[in-house]
């Protein structure tokens, strides 16, 4: 039986609607507080609570919160955003990239570079699938993803430990997968030990992909089947949204209008309108789509089409456990 696993139980993949695909709604990672960067750090449960109703008020289902515990997830404060909220959420099991890694565990005298470090593959392995299968973090809330990632235009040895850990915890689950590529930078590398253990790539997505606005790039993921999620909506900081809009409709030109998966990664205090009078979550849903459905039908695509395939078609697909096995 398919189905997608949220923080408050199973549903069937019909039953998400519409979907953002990558967001962090409560997060205290220990590599940014202990450099004391406020805006990294989304700690106000009632703010997060505040958004993710917005959100939910204009017409958005279900949210990816893509938090790993090493970006200081708290899935508790979630879950119950969730309940308070009603917002379907989908929570991450894994790990994020190198760099936070040297960040302090939570009531622990070590880093999480020593904890990876220190653990053998099959460690990593088993605490994944008890992340998917018993619960996060000393709950009974249970990831709906699994999560890797890598450094900017860089792989580390630990970093390829943690691939191979998620992609026999993705194995032995049936759990999709998520990659972290700083920048947009290293997919097709990662690709490199997917492959080795046996991961089929339609059940990856690869995030921020519009940080790297190479549509060449982009084609070459998406020849393997893999999702690719443009997670920047709204940071004109990094790329104007035409570029954006562009990619996505150079692969649905090239006819991957199915593998694309859109969010905001809405992970600083400067990007919520709970915390900053940002745009915030509902951007998205409100500004932006009828933004990509103007540009689309001035280019002979069906725009309501590709909305409907991109945030919800794509996610029922990309976020159901598969039988790999």
């Amino acid at each position: 039986m398919s189905f997608v696993r949220l923080m408050t139980g199973d549903i069937k993949p019909e039953q998400m609607g519409f979907t953002y695909s990558h967001e962090h709604i409560v997060c205290r990672p220990g590599h940014w507080m202990e450099r004391g960067d406020m805006d990294l750090i989304l700690d106000d449960v009632h703010k997060g609570e505040e958004e993710v109703l917005a959100a939910k008020k204009c017409g958005v289902d279900t949210i990816v919160d893509a938090t790993a515990i090493d970006y200081g997830r708290d899935p508790q404060a979630v879950y119950d955003i969730s309940v308070s909220t009603g917002m379907q959420i989908i929570g991450t099991a894994g790990f994020n990239k190198g760099f936070l890694w040297d960040a302090k565990m939570p009531g622990r005298d070590c880093t999480y570079n020593d904890w990876i470090e220190k653990s053998s593959e099959k460690e990593l392995t088993d605490f994944v699938i008890k992340e998917v299968t018993e619960g996060m973090q000393g709950t009974k809330i249970k990831g709906g993803q699994v999560k890797f990632g890598t450094g900017y235009n860089s792989i580390s040895p630990l970093e390829i430990k943690t691939i191979r850990a998620v992609c026999r915890a993705h194995l032995a689950t049936g759990a999709p997968i998520h990659s972290h590529t700083e920048a947009g930078t290293m997919a097709l590398e990662q690709m490199q030990y997917l492959k080795e253990e046996g991961v089929n790539l339609h059940h990856v997505s690869f995030g921020h992909m519009d940080r790297n606005p190479d549509s060449y790039m982009h084609l070459k993921v998406a020849d393997t089947g893999a999702f690719l999620c443009f997670d920047g909506i709204a940071k004109v900081k990094y790329n104007p949204e035409s570029i954006r809009i562009q990619c996505i409709l150079e692969l649905v030109k090239r006819g991957y209008q199915r593998q694309i998966l859109v969010s905001g990664d809405t992970a600083r205090r400067s990007y919520y309108h709970s915390y900053s009078y940002a745009v915030g979550l509902p951007y998205i849903k409100k500004t932006w789509v009828p933004r990509l459905i103007e540009e689309a039908e001035n280019r002979g695509i069906n725009g309501e089409k590709l909305i409907e395939d991109i945030f919800i078609n794509n996610p029922k697909e990309c976020f159901t456990f598969k039988k790999v096995n």
